[in-house]
């Protein structure tokens, strides 16, 4: 029987660098645990909509919604498609103005005049202020935006009207600066401004500086930019940030479509950065899909939402339809109070939009991991290599060593970090089930042993097994683990690869300690000499044909992971994953709960029941997805360290119950049903 080293110095090492590790995640559920505050935001817009839709007084809307809990309102810039129906400020084609002089329409004598005189064109545009606050700062932005030689100031008796070079449509899309108006109506109502500015064509230092002198007289929470581009880009975000830092307002970054990362906006990253992360993520419900959801539906959607990725900022959008036996208005404020009180329940509470704590663990403490992670690597070496030299294994140590922690050390070390993870993710749960491989491999199998005995056996094995995985888990996180990773500035590299490796890895290993071939649990020439036999054997049609529904279900599998929507989950699937997701602190993954575990259960009872080796070779790999998989979740960073150690527990337990059914019905089946098949064939 071929021997495999479990080299105790590589063991020490591997310890010492777990202690780093956790005491790297104890830091990180701290702040984790004090970022607890989550701002209810709806557009102001949507609620002036709503009372015009309910025939209801602003006022009285506004008042509604801060009792339901809303702690903002969120505020865009205006534009003359709004201005024109609040009759504050009229933008006039200059093409209508003369088509109302020749059909006699025309009365006023100063505009008839300005006809006369060819002073109206009908390519140009006329503004008119009948709100004088209004008018300056539409007048301003017109300046900032166009340009002098484009806005010309007109006399019309006595008053002022703007001649603007530009064309209408387009004109009357375009921003024109945060309406003060709607900032005091907000501010009056009791809420907070988020402030929700677009970028100026070739923005300088003084068009960054009016839109802080706009919003200096308001109480404003924070500032999530509208558009492709933050305030100040591409050269002046970092002055951007400089204003924010003094103002202390908080950035509110978009979450992508994929739910990964952020929707991108030029300047984005570098306010976040100058302002040492002094950020929030923000979500909001799509409104295409919100229209298909019930209002308990989208309640818990902000509950996992907020819990999982760490949203802070929630922008609720208005239902457009009332729920049945409800007015519009009761619908929206039935909605806006059960988020808050769900969130509440869940011990957040309602306010400003909470921020990360500036963390970056220790470099001395993060070398402790990364040379855990190089002893780790070794270390497999050691399990699939049999009398693998000491000089060899202390040789490759040494360099991994100098590899992951020299730049870590020197306050380097970002991409060696990502490497160190992905490592992570790979190795420790394939030395897990390695050695729970090699701890069967050296005992002798009880063939009569009882079903209770083979769950037991099966159970015990595998939460060692999830704990011994759990260490990879604790490294991956304590690699990665910074106020950057928590808001997912950056992302874990290689969640497809996390799903593919291990097997290989568990494979090889396999492969070097049983011969699949003989049908028994006996020594192997090693994996390449299998391998070879493998490329060698013949195959049938029907063999290929199990080969090819394999193939099949790997790529369905790998496509399903991470976060590219390249593979829908059936509707039946949904509804699993909603009962779990009410009934569970955090939802186990269904790779693990009914894939990974289960084979994990089975493959003990084969081992007891002497299946075929090449039949355990098969449920070793799908056992090995489920121990991947419970690793792969802290991949998610934005999510809570406590949630994923949670969510792994979690499958652990349910998939140990599945595994325990499966492994009941098969001892049915092999005690009354086979055995009147047998009859029948004879």
């Amino acid at each position: 029987m071929k021997q495999f080293a479990y080299n105790k110095l590589l063991i020490v090492l591997i310890i010492i660098g777990l202690f780093a590790s956790l005491f790297i995640n104890i830091q990180r559920h701290q702040v984790e645990v004090r970022n607890n505050s989550i701002e209810l935001i709806v557009d102001y817009e949507d609620l002036v909509a709503l009372a015009e839709c309910d025939g209801v007084p602003v006022e009285e809307v506004m008042k509604q919604a801060k009792d339901a809990g809303i702690t903002s309102l969120a505020v865009y810039e205006t534009t003359f498609k709004k201005l024109n129906v609040n009759g504050k400020t009229t933008a006039v084609n200059g093409s209508d103005v003369l088509t109302s002089y020749y059909t006699g329409a025309m009365t006023d004598p100063n505009w008839r005049k300005l006809v006369e005189d060819g002073t109206i064109k009908g390519t140009e545009i006329y503004v008119t202020g009948h709100h004088d606050q209004t008018f300056k700062e539409v007048h301003e932005d017109l300046v900032r935006r166009l340009g002098k030689d484009r806005v010309t100031a007109l006399n019309v008796g006595g008053s002022t009207v703007l001649a603007v070079k530009a064309q209408f449509e387009s004109f009357e899309k375009m921003d024109l600066g945060m309406p003060t108006d709607e900032m005091e109506a907000v501010n009056k109502g009791g809420f907070y401004v988020l402030a929700r500015p677009t970028n100026y064509n070739k923005c300088t230092e003084d068009d960054v500086d009016a839109f802080f002198k706009r919003i200096d007289n308001y109480k404003v929470s924070g500032i999530v930019f509208s558009g492709s581009q933050t305030l100040g880009a591409p050269d002046y975000s970092e002055y951007t940030a400089k204003k924010m830092a003094e103002r202390d307002l908080t950035l509110g970054m978009i979450e992508g479509v994929t739910q990964l990362q952020f929707f991108h906006q030029d300047g984005m990253l570098d306010i976040a950065k100058a302002n040492d992360y002094h950020s929030a993520r923000l979500y909001s419900i799509p409104k295409d899909e919100q229209k298909k959801m019930k209002i308990g539906e989208c309640v818990e959607r902000w509950a996992n939402t907020d819990a999982e990725r760490n949203i802070r900022y929630n922008l609720l959008k208005i239902f457009d339809k009332p729920a049945p036996g409800m007015t519009l208005l009761e619908t929206n404020m039935t909605y806006f109070s059960a988020v808050r009180d769900k969130l509440e329940a869940q011990g957040y509470t309602i306010g400003k939009a909470g921020v990360f704590d500036h963390f970056y663990p220790a470099s001395w403490l993060r070398a402790l991991v990364m040379i855990g992670v190089a002893a780790a690597c070794v270390l497999y070496l050691c399990l699939v290599i049999p009398g693998l030299k000491k000089k060899y294994i202390y040789g490759l140590l040494i360099i991994g060593i100098i590899a992951a922690a020299g730049p870590v050390i020197m306050g380097h070390g970002n991409k060696i970090r990502v490497v160190a993870a992905l490592l992570s993710a790979n190795v420790f749960p394939v030395i897990a089930v390695i050695w729970q491989m090699d701890r069967f491999r050296a005992k002798s199998a009880d063939e009569k042993a009882s079903l209770p005995k083979m769950i037991a056996t099966g159970v015990i094995a595998l939460f060692t097994c999830g704990i011994m995985s759990y260490v990879g888990a604790s490294y991956l996180s304590g690699s990665l683990a910074d106020t950057e990773y928590l808001l997912e500035v950056n992302i874990f590299r290689g969640i497809k690869l996390t799903f593919v490796l291990p097997i290989i890895l568990v494979a090889i290993a396999f492969l070097q300690r049983f011969d699949v071939f003989d049908g028994k649990m006996d020594d192997t020439e090693g994996f390449m000499d299998q391998f070879r036999k493998m490329l060698d054997m013949p195959v049938k049609v029907k063999s290929l044909l199990i080969l090819f529904l394999v193939l099949v279900a790997g790529v369905i599998f790998v496509a399903r992971s991470g976060h590219t929507m390249g593979m829908p989950v059936s509707a039946t699937e949904l509804k699993f994953r909603a009962f779990l997701e009410q009934a569970m602190y955090a939802r186990p993954r269904s790779k693990e709960l009914l894939i990974g575990h289960p084979a994990f259960m089975l493959a003990v009872m084969g081992w007891f029941r002497k299946w075929p080796t090449m039949v355990l070779f098969a449920l070793v790999l799908v056992a090995t997805i489920g121990q991947g998989s419970m690793v792969e979740t802290f991949a998610h960073m934005r999510s809570p360290v406590f949630m994923s150690f949670a969510r792994g527990i979690g499958g652990i337990v349910l998939g140990a119950g599945v595994g325990a059914i499966c492994m009941i019905l098969i001892q049915l089946w092999s005690k009354f049903v086979a055995p009147k098949l047998s009859c029948k064939n004879k």
